[in-house]
């Protein structure tokens, strides 16, 4: 039996259990490490459920961050370098993940705390995870203010995509199942996956049948 929650409900909840609630509501969300630096050299290192796909020709990314105060280093340095990556977790790595949300003064590296480690590739400013199997280097494009609860979505494009050997299909589809990344439910549930099918393109009077996937070698 469902059982029922209205608006006025929620809004009269403790903040943590509405935080809670609201934030599972969703689903089931990609969940990724983004790793930045300054100009001075301080390397960040934060983690982050609220990223997603904008548009594939440019090849677009956002992400949405909270509303500042507490100020947002991973934001900050952005917006000063145009340049960041975003680093799939894995199950080796989720718990070390899941400590980068606390809130470190800005001079102590989330790299450094967590164990992590940071390495730059072809020359791109920011440094990716080098625990991470599929890193994706991105460069800034917009920043789009969300008046109606003071958040920020910033829209990158994709410059550099890292995989494991043998998770690319001729198609194009990027395996993420088989190079073991992770995904998130809420705040701070993490779940392994397991993929049901691949299915054709939906057309209408067509069948629907499976995908096989080919993958390169």
């Amino acid at each position: 039996m469902q059982k029922h929650i209205s608006l006025d409900v929620i809004v009269a909840m403790e903040k943590q259990e509405r935080v809670h609630l609201v934030n599972s509501l969703g689903g089931f969300k990609s969940v990724s490490l983004i790793g930045t630096v300054d100009h001075l050299g301080n390397e960040n290192l934060g983690i982050f459920s609220s990223i997603l796909h904008i548009g594939a020709n440019p090849p677009l990314i956002a992400v949405v961050f909270r509303p500042s105060p507490p100020e947002r280093d991973t934001l900050k340095n952005i917006l000063e370098t145009g340049f960041y990556t975003i680093n799939h977790i894995n199950e080796n790595i989720y718990k070390q993940a899941h400590q980068t949300a606390a809130r470190y003064d800005s001079s102590i590296s989330e790299f450094d705390v967590t164990g992590l480690k940071s390495e730059y590739k072809n020359d791109f400013f920011a440094p990716f995870v080098q625990e991470s199997s599929i890193q994706i280097g991105v460069q800034f494009k917009e920043k789009i203010n969300i008046t109606i609860n003071d958040t920020v979505m910033v829209i990158g494009e994709i410059n550099h995509i890292y995989y494991p050997e043998n998770c690319l299909a001729k198609d194009g589809f990027l395996d993420i199942e088989k190079a073991n990344t992770i995904t998130c439910s809420g705040l701070d549930s993490y779940h392994k996956t397991l993929q049901l099918n691949r299915l054709s393109y939906a057309k209408p009077n067509r069948e629907i049948v499976a995908i096989a996937s080919d993958y390169k070698v």
